[in-house]
Formats: structure tokens, C-alpha cells, sequence
């Protein structure tokens, strides 16, 4: 069945990774009476603990955390699923009279909350069958044809080699009679960072890259190898989108002999930058967010006051009891 879910409204901390999310997302929810979601699609999963860089038991005992450790790292988990239980706990928090802070750098979950998601209508495995096989059968770029026939849009967008979202566009065409295209523009309406309280955590690239080397370096003497192996030993088989989490991927490849630690903790490294380019050129997108500069040492509360004073909500200045 589709679903419609809206833009959800709230306080959002966002950045690159290492960029301190955890620190000020924490101080400033205490600041305002409030609690955090977790904008993290790794985060989701029990036992990945070290090499998400969850917040630690101290931080969830100051601040109420939603949307950390939801489910085993065996099951998959989706961007529809993400939306959904966000909807859901941001809806559980205001209940009870409190402000919602989202806090995270899965850049795809943060544009869905900012923007809305239509997730379509169920999977058809029959006409998707029947695609794959027609597709088989006929000339290279009959797929992309046949979706720039019902949707020019889309056609546009995706790759000719791009299968598996051909044939998802001309699924939902096929379900619904309408452009996958169309379902989706609405979802595509950008607001300017003066009407949110988006705020980008942002630093210097050389500070970012030495941040990131810190983290990796503390996240395998905190017993990231240990960790992964204790799951393994579990009879715990990663998903397929639990392998993705950064960090793991790498370790697994280590306990399988891939290569020694040295290479591993470095790659890490190589990929953890990498991750941190893609998520600043996915932020400098979106323009609700509002980017703050920020230098070392990072101090949270102030930065805690200057989000406050940048949204111009002066009454959230004031520390909230539950």
C-alpha cells in the first residue's frame, strides 16, 4: 500500500560525521526541554554499538533517545521504514509536551523528514518478472525507452543500466496510472533555512579529516574487532544493509582474512572521509539547512546558544521541565 508522509517540523542537528551531532544534539535538547530522534540508518541496529558511535548510557540517561537499537543487524531496514517510525516517535514526544530534536547525518533520511516521502504502492513480482524478462530479450535500452515513454522524467534521471529503478517506474506507472515522477515532485519542495532550524555543524576540512582519524583510531582501541567477532561468534549474519554500516564492512573483511588490522583501521579512515565528502555535498543541497562554523574546542552549549539565537525563538532559550 503507498503511503504520503508529510514534512515532519522540529529542531535538527546535522553534519558530517565526527562533527559532534551526539554532544550538541544532547546539550540542546536539555537546553529545551526536549528529546532526541535519532537520524542514523546504522544506529537502528542492536549490538552495532562501538562503530556507530551511539550515544553512551550516560548521554541517553540525560536525554531520552528514540530510534537507537529498534531492531537485530540480521533484518533489513528501509527508508520508508526510517519515515514511518520517525512519524511515530516525534508524534510520541510532542504528546507528552516535549520539542522534537533530530539528530544525525543520514543525509537521505534527514531529506525525507525535511521534504516528505511517498514510498509507492507494494512490489508486483509478477510484472517485475516479466520486465526482467522482456528487458532480457530485447535490444540494450529498451527498459529506459519504455520508461521515457510513460515518464520522460524519470527517463531523464536514471541511468540506462540502471534496472532495478527502470522497472520501478514503470511499476508504479503500471499500479497507479500515474508517473513515478509526478508522486514524487511534491516532495521536492524546498523551503529557505530562515523558515527552519536546520543547523549544519560544520568545520574547517582539515579539522573534519583529523576529528574522523580520532574517531577511527578510538573506535578500534574501544574494541570495534571485539565487538564484530562476539556478533559473528553469536551465529549473528549481518543483512544487507547492516554490512553497510561504515567501519563493519571492514572489519568483517578483516576476521575473513582480507587483510591485517594496520590496512583495516586505514581504510577505514580513506572511507570514513569519503563518506564525510558525500554527506557535505548532500547538505549544501538542501537549503534548509543553516550551516554553523564551528572551530576547536568544540563547546556545546555555546553552540547550543547560538542555534537558539539563529532560530530567534527566545523562548526556547529557557530550560523546560518535563
Amino acid at each position: 500500500m503507498s503511503q504520503i508522509f508529510q514534512p515532519l517540523d522540529g529542531w535538527f542537528v546535522t553534519g558530517a560525521t565526527a562533527s559532534g551531532k551526539t554532544a550538541v544534539g544532547c546539550a540542546l535538547a536539555e537546553r529545551i526541554g526536549g528529546e532526541v530522534i535519532s537520524v542514523d540508518s546504522m544506529a537502528v541496529y542492536q549490538g552495532l554499538d562501538i562503530g556507530t558511535a551511539k550515544p553512551t548510557p550516560a548521554e541517553r540517561k540525560r536525554v531520552a533517545h528514540h530510534l537507537i537499537d529498534v531492531l537485530p543487524p540480521t533484518e533489513e531496514f528501509s527508508l520508508a521504514q526510517y519515515v514511518a517510525l520517525a512519524h511515530q516517535a516525534a508524534a510520541d514526544v510532542r504528546s507528552r509536551g516535549r520539542e522534537v530534536v533530530f539528530v544525525g547525518g543520514t543525509t537521505l533520511y534527514l531529506k525525507a523528514l525535511l521534504r516528505g516521502l511517498y514510498t509507492g504502492p507494494a512490489p508486483d513480482w509478477q510484472f517485475r518478472a516479466e520486465m526482467a524478462a522482456r528487458a532480457a530479450s530485447e535490444r540494450p535500452g529498451w527498459l529506459h525507452a519504455q520508461v521515457a515513454r510513460v515518464d520522460p522524467a524519470a527517463a531523464a534521471r536514471l541511468h540506462p543500466g540502471d534496472r532495478r529503478r527502470l522497472i520501478r517506474a514503470l511499476e508504479v506507472y503500471h499500479l497507479t496510472g500515474t508517473p513515478l515522477s509526478t508522486w514524487q515532485q511534491q516532495f521536492e519542495q524546498a523551503r529557505p533555512a530562515e523558515a527552519c532550524r536546520v543547523f549544519w555543524l560544520d568545520w574547517p576540512r582539515p579539522v573534519l579529516y583529523a576529528r574522523i582519524e580520532a574517531r577511527v583510531d578510538a573506535m578500534f582501541d574501544a574494541g570495534l574487532v571485539e565487538e564484530v567477532h562476539r556478533l559473528l561468534a553469536a551465529g549473528v549474519h549481518f543483512s544487507r544493509t547492516a554490512r553497510q554500516a561504515l567501519g563493519y564492512r571492514e572489519v568483517l573483511e578483516h576476521l575473513h582474512s582480507a587483510r591485517d588490522l594496520a590496512a583495516t583501521v586505514a581504510l577505514v579512515k580513506t572511507r570514513s572521509r569519503q563518506f564525510a565528502k558525500r554527506q557535505l555535498t548532500w547538505l549544501r543541497s538542501l537549503s534548509e539547512c543553516r550551516r554553523i562554523e564551528l572551530a576547536e574546542p568544540l563547546e556545546a552549549d555555546c553552540v547550543v546558544a547560538r542555534l537558539i539565537a539563529l532560530a530567534g525563538c527566545a523562548a526556547h532559550g529557557r530550560r523546560q521541565t518535563p
